[in-house]
């Protein structure tokens, strides 16, 4: 089903696809060129909270003082880039990346964010 949900982008299709950010998407996926143009991100990709999650989480806190960024931030960004590294891959490549969360435009997670994304 991921192979052929892949295919259907071309260079002259007009599809849109909806995948999970991190999901069976997030890795080995190369549409080159104009084959994926753009990509609306819906979340910060933050993980679960779970138990495994909070006690790293707790620990992280304890050893750098950051533990929800380590955590769950950091992971979700990485994410949120990963999936922006599928539509521009090279110099050549042209797309946009929508970052649809209010939560994108606060501070402490625009800074973390390439300086030359416009957001």
């Amino acid at each position: 089903e991921r192979t052929a949900f892949l295919d259907r982008f071309t260079s002259e299709s007009r599809g849109i696809g909806f995948a999970v950010l991190g999901g069976a998407f997030g890795e080995g996926i190369d549409l080159p060129g104009a084959r994926l143009i753009g990509a609306f991100v819906a979340t910060l990709g933050l993980p679960q909270v779970n138990p495994v999650n909070e006690q790293l989480r707790e620990r992280l806190q304890a050893m750098f003082g950051a533990g929800y960024d380590y955590a769950y931030l950091y992971p979700g960004l990485q994410k949120v880039v990963q999936a922006a590294g599928r539509v521009i891959r090279t110099e050549q490549d042209q797309g946009t990346v929508w970052l649809i969360d209010d939560r994108f435009a606060r501070p402490e997670v625009l800074e973390l964010l390439p300086r030359w994304w416009h957001v």
